[in-house]
């Protein structure tokens, strides 16, 4: 049995056709110990939105000359992220008490009316009424393009 710490990653236990355990061929196989450190950069990493992205939309909404400094960048980063996470795990109760795996735009948009967001919700409705309709009437038009056209002799 393999004594395991509560931050480390053991190496599988392979034999060769020889009964032999291999070497470790690359880092991955070796056993390393992972730092509370690398966990909590890890964890922020899988938390926030990337801060490519936040930055991005941020400058979209000032004006060109606008600076915006990384402290800000990094503060709304932190602020979406956590709007997304807080509205997320409300809709996902929701799917899970009516025992479905996927949670869907009208999970969000009950999430967001049921935590006080209604203003948001409202303008969230119209936008997936209008992506809905845009994704059905561009499905119609790809299945349009694959239909052939008939001959009269045939």
């Amino acid at each position: 049995m393999v004594d395991l710490h509560p931050l480390s990653v053991p190496t599988p236990h392979r034999r060769d056709s020889h009964g032999k355990q291999p070497q470790p061929q690359s880092p991955s196989d070796q056993e390393s110990a992972i730092t509370e450190q690398d966990i909590g950069e890890y964890r922020e990493q899988d938390r926030f939105l990337p801060i490519a992205n936040v930055s991005r939309l941020m400058k979209g909404a000032v004006p060109p000359s606008t600076k915006i400094g990384k402290d800000a960048k990094e503060c709304v980063q932190e602020c979406v992220s956590e709007f997304i996470s807080f509205i997320t795990s409300e809709a996902a109760e929701r799917a899970l008490v009516e025992k479905r795996k996927t949670i869907g735009g009208e999970d969000i948009l009950y999430a967001m009316g049921a935590l006080g967001f209604d203003n948001y919700a409202e303008v969230l409705k119209i936008y997936l009424a209008k992506l809905r309709e845009h994704q059905s009437s561009s499905a119609g038009a790809r299945a349009e393009q694959y239909i052939e056209p008939r001959g009269e002799g045939m």
